[in-house]
């Protein structure tokens, strides 16, 4: 993560108020305390593996070249390799970094799992992954407020995401949410 920190200071910030956002959804999924600290330190490494990717690829705000999709699309499948040689992270936290970039309905990446095929945590992840990007104004997109960002999510409920997961993060209140944007 110093590497992350080092290389592309957003995206560790953006980690951080993931794993913000991690530990008070957990409340109305009503995870356990283990599932819960699971789950905050997987949504912390979730975007490790972008500190191998290029700089000019992960930064860059026009569309992304075929090639450099391509090249992006790697970076969950490097960070689970990166964290899957210490022994103190375990399967979970390693499917969360390998898999929150799958989307319900199949259209996501590395492996286009869908559905319940996705591990569950990876799929809490998704969400509130795309909700911090939301309200963040990261490579330029606009910034959303914290009710826009909600309905936004629920248009992409039962697609791109798991329908219990986007309610759960639309039962926290606005003031919860809006604390954790940071930017």
């Amino acid at each position: 993560m110093k590497l992350l920190l080092y290389k592309h200071p957003e995206i560790y910030h953006h980690s951080v108020r993931v794993a913000m956002l991690a530990e008070k959804i957990a409340k109305p999924l009503e995870l356990s305390i283990e599932d819960k600290g699971q789950l905050i330190r997987g949504c912390f490494l979730h975007d490790i593996g972008k500190s191998m990717i290029p700089r000019e690829v992960v930064l860059r705000k026009e569309s992304l070249s075929k090639n450099q999709l391509e090249i992006i699309k790697l970076y969950p499948i490097i960070g689970a390799e990166m964290i899957e040689s210490n022994p103190g992270f375990g399967s979970d936290i390693i499917h969360i970094v390998k898999y929150h970039q799958e989307r319900w309905d199949g259209g996501g990446y590395p492996e286009g799992l869908n559905g319940e095929e996705i591990p569950y945590a990876a799929r809490i992840c998704a969400v509130i992954d795309t909700f911090d990007l939301m309200m963040s104004s990261r490579k330029g997109n606009r910034k959303y407020k914290v009710g826009d960002a909600k309905r936004e999510l629920l248009k992409l409920r039962g697609t791109e995401f798991d329908p219990e997961i986007v309610d759960a993060l639309n039962k926290l209140p606005d003031q919860v949410l809006n604390i954790l944007s940071l930017d």
